[in-house]
């Protein structure tokens, strides 16, 4: 009997192994799971921050719902002297076009965060091109300028909304640094989770009209300040050409 129950384990320590094998050998989207576990992957992926040795870093701000915070995120801005990236949905181009003349006539540059924010990663490819031509046209029509940067709702992406977005000269941006103002952290935490993660080459996540973003902005652009940091938009981090971006989703110069 005891024999047996050795021989048992050894069984179901087997099948666990064989299960485990199927299940890496799975493609998603041509990519093995085996490769995303092992860190190796030929999947596309978006740019999370960009290689530099200087210290720069980009602030950017993602608008779906609300916008009573705006004004006063603009004016940090302007009072700091520093520039960022606004992500507007296309709903809320509809709903806040002041909004959207007010933030270009500041400066400050706009990128589309697609028209009716869905799960992007889940549409097909015509529906992808769609959302971002509707939300990218809705923004151009406005500030009489062309889009280039779009980040995907929820940060969920394929290689087809990448090469979609691709196709419609956007490239598609991530954050390597997220402050979770969303989640109506206090100012102070959220200038906190920023200040710990931030470094050269950073894109810094915030949402306009989070709970905390104003105070929260000015701990955040402070601290930049006072560390040498020189703070600005995603289109003047990123490189427009002649580059590559690792497994990691780090854009860096070829």
């Amino acid at each position: 009997m005891h024999f047996w129950v050795i021989k048992s384990k050894h069984i179901k320590i087997f099948l666990l192994m064989i299960v485990t094998v199927a299940i890496l050998a799975i493609s998603t989207n041509g990519t093995t799971l085996a490769s995303v576990f092992f860190g190796k992957t030929d999947r596309l992926l978006p740019i999370y921050s960009v290689e530099t040795e200087e210290k720069r870093v980009a602030i950017s701000f993602d608008a779906a719902w609300g916008a009573d915070k705006t004004e006063g995120i603009i004016s940090i801005l302007k009072e700091y002297d520093v520039n960022a990236t606004f992500f507007l949905v296309g709903f809320w181009v509809d709903e806040y076009p002041d909004k959207v003349k007010a933030i270009d006539s500041a400066g400050i540059e706009i990128g589309t965060h697609s028209n009716t924010h869905p799960d992007m990663a889940l549409l097909a490819e015509q529906e992808i091109k769609e959302e971002l031509s509707i939300s990218k046209g809705k923004i151009e029509n406005i500030i009489g300028k062309k889009v280039k940067l779009f980040r995907p709702p929820y940060g969920s992406y394929n290689d087809c909304l990448i090469k979609s977005a691709d196709s419609l000269g956007l490239k598609t941006i991530q954050w390597d640094t997220d402050s979770l103002d969303w989640k109506g952290l206090s100012a102070v935490n959220i200038a906190d989770r920023v200040i710990k993660k931030v470094k050269n080459g950073s894109i810094i996540l915030m949402h306009n009209n989070s709970d905390n973003v104003l105070e929260g902005l000015r701990l955040i652009l402070s601290h930049l300040k006072e560390k040498g940091y020189a703070v600005g938009s995603i289109g003047k981090l990123v490189y427009e050409s002649n580059y590559r971006i690792d497994n990691q989703g780090v854009q860096k110069p070829i």
